[in-house]
């Protein structure tokens, strides 16, 4: 994974909670020591495991470039996902990163295939948003349990029915945006959704891109490789939660509600570490 001089810098967020045995260490530094403008923000999402020892092993060896948000109790993967999205934007315009994404901390999906996101990008001046999307097709290996694929399907399609858009893969752990105007609003009040974020999020970027072709500020890219790994976080319950809170962003979507919750919101708690 090569990155020319001329590279836009990269802030990629990665929730992490109780993933002390599972975080490839050496598979973020490679990519660090592959692409010179990327930069990670590991978000700890009140690990009670050794996840911050960890995080901030890794922060002191890459100085400047790993930074940990250190979040006081475990919330959930959205409200990670947020305070660390959240955190990148809120950064001076002179340092800020032109994209920003979130990750799986598991490296499902390589962190090879991030140059292909930022290329998807860089091509499209339009393009707001490149989702990672795990489709099946020959030549690429996703390796997916099949009752999770065919749950996968139908999550699908109640979501391209949610946001009036044909979405293959809403739930793929590897997206990557602009930093612009539309990520700024769509981000301004926390999620309502602890697990249907994904679908949460797209429907915010789409009300605040309105006018614009949908086919040009959402992009789906096909992933080379991705893999169900062993110690996912999903459980029946809380995917049958999801169902219920995917209701209810349709219900806000018909109401043509351009904000989910209030968006009366605290700052972020700083990170720790070298940025």
């Amino acid at each position: 994974m090569t990155s020319p001089a001329d590279a836009p810098s990269v802030a990629l967020v990665v929730p992490c909670y109780n993933e002390a045995r599972r975080l490839d260490v050496a598979a973020f530094a490679r990519a660090l020591d592959a692409s010179p403008a990327l930069r990670l923000l590991f978000v700890d999402d009140g690990s009670t495991d050794d996840t911050r020892a960890v995080l901030d092993a890794m922060a002191s060896a890459h100085a400047d470039r790993v930074a940990v948000l250190a979040l006081p109790r475990n919330g959930g993967k959205a409200g990670a996902v947020w305070s660390g999205l959240r955190h990148v934007l809120a950064e001076s315009p002179a340092t800020r990163a032109a994209y920003v994404g979130y990750w799986d901390a598991d490296l499902s999906t390589p962190l090879a295939a991030l140059p292909e996101l930022v290329a998807v990008l860089r091509a499209r001046a339009a393009c707001h948003a490149v989702l990672g999307s795990r489709v099946r097709l020959l030549g690429r290996r996703i390796a997916r349990r099949l009752a999770r694929h065919y749950l996968g399907r139908v999550w699908a399609t109640a979501a391209s029915v949610v946001l009036g858009m044909p979405v293959y893969d809403t739930q793929c752990g590897a997206k990557l945006f602009r930093v612009a105007g539309p990520l700024t609003a769509a981000l301004e009040a926390p999620f309502l959704s602890r697990w249907a974020f994904d679908v949460e999020l797209l429907a915010r970027l789409h009300a605040a891109t309105a006018g614009q072709d949908v086919d040009e500020s959402f992009v789906e890219h096909p992933l080379a490789e991705w893999r169900d790994v062993a110690g996912s976080k999903l459980t029946m319950g809380a995917a049958l939660r999801s169902g219920l809170d995917l209701a209810r962003i349709a219900w806000r979507v018909r109401r043509g509600a351009r904000r989910a919750v209030s968006p009366v919101v605290d700052r972020p708690p700083a990170p720790t570490g070298p940025r």
